[in-house]
């Protein structure tokens, strides 16, 4: 079955721009109308200027627009492709967990937690073959941003654009970040599945030892990342993307966050999986990795899609005859082509 998609759909908002040109051209016909008004009544004007046209300028302003609609399909690029049937691939399903609390600005590592985390992340990605992956967020609450899908580009896209206002709820919730997780898998698939809790493990909401145990029950194993430092860093806070500050608690005092490592690594014990330390440009995400691609694999399907053909280029071509149709044509009658007389009886 072939599907029709648009490359730069943004460009569809120029086609506001014909209601503007046609104004401008009504309101320069009705200028151009009302001076010729002056000089006389109309048939005295045919006689004085036998040239003049009423169509031609008509004509050309639709030639006009035909040419610049053409053109912004062209740069909208309209695409077809074709939709295989689904391909049976074996891999592993992971959700990756990632805290985004303010306390991810810290700067104790370079920039800082949130994008080092981001970074490490995407890298991650890139390393996956026939594997599944999710992305869930977590502050104060936990939100499922990415389902579980075969797509990586669309899941590094995702994580490109994270950051600590992507969840209004402040707060470090891991209990509610491994529900989701857990959540996050398809109850009918079996086979190997794994969760990586990125985070500086700063727990402040909920206890998650229970849902370690849950997850076990399921067969999912829980690997952690922590990052940040055991001295930590003062928390930054910003106001119009400069540095005001730093994060104060009720006493006045400056808030200092730190890297907690005995509650990342109880939980990756009890998870089945590994603990990491995230001091290294990976985060220890590599050393994950072997340990996923050392597990069973499952077998999935996932469709696939052929490449997507650009259509743009008959768009381009019809603005190409439009445009020189509309050069060709002048306003004023020709009078040469005036003496032709087609239909005159002999």
């Amino acid at each position: 079955m072939e599907f029709l998609r648009f490359e730069n759909q943004e460009y569809f908002y120029l086609f506001l721009l014909i209601p503007v040109f046609l104004l401008v051209f009504l309101l320069a016909h009705w200028h151009r109308k009302k001076k010729l008004s002056r000089l006389g009544e109309s048939k005295l004007l045919e006689r004085m200027i036998p040239m003049h046209s009423v169509r031609r300028p008509w004509l050309k302003l639709t030639l006009f627009l035909l040419a610049f609609s053409s053109l912004v399909m062209a740069a909208i690029n309209p695409q077809l492709g074709f939709k295989t049937e689904d391909v049976k691939r074996t891999g592993v399903d992971i959700v990756i967990a990632l805290d985004v609390s303010r306390s991810m600005l810290a700067e104790d590592i370079r920039p800082n937690r949130m994008d080092r985390s981001k970074m490490a992340v995407s890298r991650l990605i890139d390393q996956l073959e026939n594997d599944r992956v999710a992305v869930v967020i977590f502050a104060g609450s936990a939100v499922t941003q990415v389902p579980l899908t075969a797509d990586r580009e669309a899941a590094k896209m995702i994580v490109r654009t994270l950051n600590t206002n992507s969840i209004q709820v402040q707060g470090t919730a891991i209990g509610s970040a491994l529900e989701r997780s857990i959540a996050s898998f398809s109850r009918s698939d079996g086979g190997s599945r794994v969760i990586i809790l990125v985070s500086d493990g700063e727990n402040h909401q909920d206890d998650p030892l229970p849902v370690i145990e849950r997850a076990r029950e399921h067969g999912i194993v829980i690997h952690t990342v922590g990052v940040g430092t055991p001295q930590g860093a003062p928390i930054p806070v910003y106001q119009n993307n400069q540095l005001s500050g730093f994060l104060r608690d009720a006493q006045g005092n400056t808030v200092t966050s730190r890297f907690d490592e005995p509650m990342l690594r109880t939980l990756a014990e009890r998870g089945g999986g590994v603990f990491q330390t995230g001091t290294g440009a990976d985060l220890g995400l590599n050393r994950i990795m072997q340990e996923i691609r050392d597990m069973e694999q499952q077998e999935f399907e996932a469709p696939r899609f052929s490449e997507y053909e650009s259509r743009f280029h008959y768009f381009l071509a019809l603005a190409i005859i439009f445009l020189v149709l509309e050069f060709i044509i002048f306003e004023r009658k020709s009078k040469w082509l005036n003496k032709i007389k087609f239909f005159e009886v002999s």
